[in-house]
């Protein structure tokens, strides 16, 4: 591995792009699919040689899209069918910014769970009755997650297949 030739360069810089990408899904604030994506993009436009960087862009590019489709109808779809209204998730994820900036990292997590069920003890008056919408909220967020997570790993296996086979 010759470190002065510019492909070079660009592939191992991709890669850890790639692995800062899988863990970005993991980690707040870090746009994780979007990062294993434009890596891909990257590598396919400077560093890869022959027709088959296309079909590698092509095979990441539509495992995004499909990862961020999934990603927002899947969970949402659970939370209509649970009964949670768009304002309390909406209030989640402002009480989840603001966490996120009084609590750096795990504010979020904190911030969120907090501003859903105080939304919901708002709207249906009684503390209790506010949890199962807490956790049904809870579990779509996780939801989201793990999709996203899938895609940005199958991004980067795509892409290290290629490198593998290049």
């Amino acid at each position: 591995m010759d470190l002065t030739q510019t492909d070079t360069n660009i592939t191992i810089l991709c890669g850890l792009a790639m692995v800062v990408g899988v863990f970005g899904v993991v980690i707040p604030f870090l746009p994780g699919l979007v990062l294993c994506w434009l890596s891909a993009v990257v590598w396919a436009i400077f560093a890869a040689e022959g027709a088959a960087r296309w079909g590698v862009l092509f095979l990441a590019t539509l495992v995004a899209v499909l990862g961020i489709v999934v990603k927002y109808a899947w969970p949402g779809r659970n939370l209509k069918r649970s009964g949670v209204p768009n304002k309390t998730l909406f209030l989640g994820g402002v009480l989840a910014i603001v966490g996120f900036f009084v609590i750096p990292v795990v504010g979020l997590v904190i911030g969120f769970v907090a501003g859903v069920w105080l939304a919901e003890w708002a709207r249906l008056g009684d503390a209790r009755r506010a949890w199962p919408s807490t956790r049904h909220a809870i579990k779509a967020a996780g939801l989201a997650m793990l999709v996203e997570l899938g895609a940005a790993l199958a991004i980067a296996v795509i892409w290290f297949a290629a490198v593998l086979v290049s």
